[in-house]
């Protein structure tokens, strides 16, 4: 086993290791919004900041990597920066969040977080990855293509029908979103963004994406159970058959 995939291996017992906690300690922004955590930024510049910082590393490792760039990894390149793409600079200004902050503790440790996810994968992928054309028509390969591009329609529908919730654009403008998934889960943004990632790892097959998809269900499991929560202790008549995250599961 190579340095890089012990590297690897020890980022993913982070994450298995910070789970339970998350379940007990939600993240203080958005809805979970609470005093005490210093200062703050915009949401919009602070989402912009988090964000950015996936594509930059990604990018950049990528392209200045020395392993030849086949058809393949060019589709893993371009998923991953239009996914960053949408979420760093479209979804940002799309944001009716007028009034709403976001902790600096909290944007500093999604950068350290980012950038740890997109350099693994960017480097993997830039310098260490070889693939060869067939892969294209692997069973993994479309199948994890498929399933990257439900979740990335999963993601975006759900963010339609929430962003139409906030017409007034203030903080307190809070909803109960009702239409397609969120007929099934309180949180079909962050089902979506799951089925993404694990999606990618199948399509790349390989561990720095496996990582990445392990942390993205570490962290947005928890997120997504706190918002449920939220939306039963806010809302008397919230529907009481809808689950979590995973339909008619969690």
């Amino acid at each position: 086993m190579s340095l890089f995939d012990e590297i690897v291996i020890g980022w993913i017992a982070v994450a298995i290791v910070l789970f339970p906690i998350q379940l007990f300690v939600t993240a203080p922004y958005g809805r979970h919004t609470r005093a005490g955590w210093g200062p703050s930024l915009p949401n919009r510049v602070g989402w912009f900041a988090m964000e950015i910082v996936s594509l930059a590393i990604f990018a950049t490792l990528f392209l200045v990597g020395p392993a030849p760039k086949s058809a393949p990894m060019w589709v893993f390149f371009a998923f991953w920066v239009a996914h960053y793409i949408n979420r760093s600079m479209i979804f940002p200004l799309r944001m009716r969040t007028t009034g709403k902050t976001i902790p600096l503790v909290i944007v500093a440790s999604a950068i350290c977080f980012n950038a740890v996810n997109a350099g693994l994968n960017g480097y993997y992928l830039g310098s260490l990855a070889s693939y060869p054309v067939s892969w294209l028509w692997d069973i993994r390969f479309i199948t994890g293509a498929a399933a990257f591009l439900a979740g990335v329609a999963m993601n975006i529908s759900a963010d339609e029908k929430l962003i139409a919730l906030r017409t007034g654009g203030v903080a307190a403008d809070y909803a109960i979103p009702r239409g397609g998934l969120f007929e099934f889960v309180s949180c079909p943004n962050h089902l979506g963004e799951i089925v993404e990632w694990f999606g990618f790892a199948i399509m790349c097959w390989n561990l720095p994406a496996l990582s990445f998809a392990i942390w993205t269900a570490s962290n947005l499991i928890p997120r997504a159970l706190s918002h449920h929560a939220w939306y039963g202790k806010h809302f008397d008549d919230y529907p009481r058959d809808r689950a979590a995250v995973v339909p008619f599961m969690l």
